[in-house]
């Protein structure tokens, strides 16, 4: 009988399309996936970060750049020659050469490879975007581990091409998830603050975003609170496999790939080591980091608001609500939902709630089981939608400030070292406000386990 590897490569994997051009296999245990899109002046420093990790692991590390543009007129003339010059160095270095390498490199024993995804003939279609190219590396790599020893964990690194790693990434990771038997996890990351001065405050920004989430889904005890940054994912083989691989959909890939890696056995925080990503502007897809810098550098929208804290209250009371009355039925539970607030009510209603508890339970073997359907159920997918119907129906989004002020409290945070009346003018204290929603975050990781990682071969979709 198979294994959900093997099946996974035999039906889901195409490997011959777009080779991996790399040296000797023997001996890795874990591989790094950097998709490369025009990033001729960033790549190379992302591998020199790599390479500033110790050698015993580099030794056991694959490193494949995944070079991928579109044709012609989907990708810009000069990224496709950005590309061509960047696999001219990746050749010469998988060749061991050094000519014309940077000269950042020339130090670094990094066992790499590539895929060429971006010469005639071997583009990717035109709706094709960083997800497929994420994918056609992460399936190389469940190629190569395929036969690997099981343990130590066999792992699939997500990085990004303008993203920094710290010198014990690797390390680190390995031994996290040998140390906690994980399925699947986000790294610690920290955008860095170095570009000019309104990219900074851009990203400075869209991190107090994304951490005043993550936190407000902690704060309601979700099996989603973990950040959707594609540099920051790894996961086993066997996890990659039960999620029948990399959404491959443009926007929003890194969030759904997650999500049903949350459903599949849960997503682990590691706080031992962390990543590094780039403030640069973009508007290659409609969703992440790139577009929120550059939205913020075009002015058009306020960037300054969030989600009301009391969106959140209400999330944590309807998942308490749930986890207490495992036993109950959809008649109790939407009277529960009304006490806390009538919009809850109206959303569950829309979204079928009465009709669907009763087939969870139904399905479910006991209240463990039927508590991790729930949460498949209403996944991060739908906590969001959820948000979005209480800020459209009377919770509308407040000025960013108040609002981190309020969660902080509600989750009983000690006070960070701000001025909040004169925050909003204040860069300077808007970084001591994020650096301390960074210590916060790596001090109160989510400590509840919903779901136990799937059987060999077994789905949850």
């Amino acid at each position: 009988m198979k294994d959900n590897v093997t099946e996974y490569l035999d039906k889901r994997a195409d490997l011959e399309t777009r080779p991996l051009v790399a040296g000797t296999l023997e001996g890795i245990e874990q591989v790094v996936v950097i998709p490369v899109l025009a990033e001729r002046n960033c790549v190379f420093k992302a591998l020199a970060s790599l390479g500033r990790n110790p050698q015993p692991d580099l030794d056991k590390t694959l490193v494949i750049c995944v070079v991928n543009n579109r044709k012609e007129p989907y990708a810009a003339r000069a990224e496709i020659e950005d590309n061509k010059e960047t696999l001219t160095l990746l050749e010469r270095l998988v060749q061991g050469g050094t000519a014309s390498v940077p000269a950042e490199l020339e130090p670094a024993s990094i066992r790499l490879g590539y895929i060429d995804a971006a010469s005639p003939g071997n583009e990717l279609p035109r709706k094709g975007g960083v997800g497929l190219a994420r994918k056609i590396g992460l399936d190389w790599g469940v190629a190569v581990l395929r036969d690997a020893p099981s343990e130590p964990p066999r792992l699939l690194f997500s990085l990004d091409a303008d993203t920094l790693a710290a010198p014990n990434y690797l390390g680190a990771v390995r031994t996290f998830f040998a140390e906690q038997s994980a399925w699947a996890a986000v790294v610690a990351y920290a955008h860095r603050l170095d570009g000019p001065g309104d990219e900074a405050a851009a990203i400075q920004c869209y991190e107090l975003f994304l951490r005043y989430h993550v936190m407000g889904l902690s704060y309601a005890r979700s099996p989603y609170a973990f950040p959707s940054i594609g540099s920051t994912m790894v996961c086993r083989v066997e996890a990659y496999a039960a999620v029948a691989g990399m959404n491959t959909r443009q926007g929003g890939e890194d969030f759904y790939f997650l999500q049903q890696l949350a459903k599949t056995g849960g997503v682990s925080r590691i706080f031992s080591t962390t990543v590094f990503p780039s403030s640069r502007p973009s508007r290659r897809a409609p969703f992440g980091t790139g577009m929120r810098v550059q939205r913020f550098l075009d002015g058009a929208h306020d960037e300054y608001r969030l989600y009301d804290p009391r969106s959140y209250r209400i999330l944590k009371e309807w998942f308490a609500l749930v986890a207490a009355s495992l036993d109950r039925d959809a008649s109790f539970l939407r009277a529960g939902a009304q006490a806390i607030a009538p919009q809850l009510v109206d959303f569950l209603d829309i979204n079928r709630f009465s009709s669907v508890w009763p087939r969870l339970r139904r399905n479910s073997s006991g209240p463990d089981a039927l508590h991790a359907q729930f949460h498949r159920w209403f996944d991060g997918f739908k906590t969001l939608k959820l948000l979005h119907f209480l800020r459209d129906n009377g919770f509308p989004q407040q000025d960013m400030f108040p609002a981190i002020k309020q969660l902080l409290a509600m989750a009983e945070s000690p006070k960070p070292p701000v001025n909040w009346r004169t925050i909003r003018e204040d860069r300077a204290a808007q970084k001591a406000l994020l650096e301390h929603l960074r210590w916060y975050a790596e001090r109160h990781p989510p400590p509840w386990p919903v779901f136990e990682p799937a059987t060999r071969g077994k789905k949850h979709r």
